[in-house]
């Protein structure tokens, strides 16, 4: 059964994911460059992003580390200005925490999460939270969930990962710990054939754990049906 569940941050919890493209395509804007959308996302599922473009244009470090900073401030003004939130999710966790412990493991930097979640609920669902310097191996290493289950003192059998991007599903499945993979606009194109479950939003969550817990049947057969229905409606690629 599953008893804890371990959430990726931006793109499940919050909706962040473009405002941190749109921050880092600002900052290479500055200094006279285009960032790729398409290969930005390409390049997410290696851990990759902005400064790999800009090193290949031939930008120098300095030059990066400057902008990077600009890109950090960028962002923050956007978290501090756009709306993030997504529907549902509140009420989804609120479920969920007569059923589950949950933590979240995360790649937002300590800054980022804390100005995020100065006025939002989302934090009080949760037994704790692993930020970017918590660990020293990004995703898609399996470092950051083999820590949130050594914190839960959980073993991989009883835990569930939440994601939305190729690079949080390969680190959760070099971790050995199954991953339902939610919906976002953003990651639609990744590659999610090694998800264990596909959803739209969080909510479909009680069924999984409901149904692996023993519960009538018929919850992740819905869930199922929806991937290979969506994998269809795709072509049998992956949302």
């Amino acid at each position: 059964m599953k008893k804890y569940m371990l959430f990726d941050h931006d793109g499940v919890l919050v909706d962040t994911e473009f405002w941190y493209y749109k921050a880092g395509e600002r900052a290479l804007a500055d200094i006279g460059l285009t960032l790729d959308k398409d290969q930005y996302l390409r390049e997410m599922s290696q851990g990759l992003g902005t400064w790999a473009q800009a090193r290949a244009a031939g930008i120098d470090e300095q030059t990066i580390g400057r902008q990077r900073q600009v890109r950090n401030d960028y962002y923050q003004e956007y978290l501090r200005t756009e709306a993030i939130e997504i529907e549902g999710v509140v009420e989804a966790l609120a479920e969920l925490s007569k059923y589950v412990r949950m933590a979240i493991v995360t790649t937002a930097k300590r800054a980022d999460f804390e100005l995020i979640h100065e006025k939002r609920r989302i934090k009080h669902f949760m037994d704790f939270v692993v930020v970017r310097e918590d660990y020293q191996l990004a995703k898609p290493h399996p470092e950051p969930y083999l820590i949130g289950v050594k914190r839960f003192g959980a073993t991989k059998e009883e835990t569930l990962v939440v994601e939305d991007s190729s690079r949080g599903l390969s680190s959760a499945v070099a971790a050995g710990i199954d991953c339902a993979v939610v919906h976002n606009d953003f990651t639609k194109s990744h590659d999610f054939a090694q998800a264990t479950y596909r959803i739209e939003t969080l909510a479909e969550l009680k069924d999984i754990i409901l149904d692996v817990g023993g519960q009538p049947e018929g919850s992740s057969a819905r869930v199922k049906a929806k991937q290979a229905r969506s994998a269809s409606a795709q072509g049998g690629v992956p949302l």
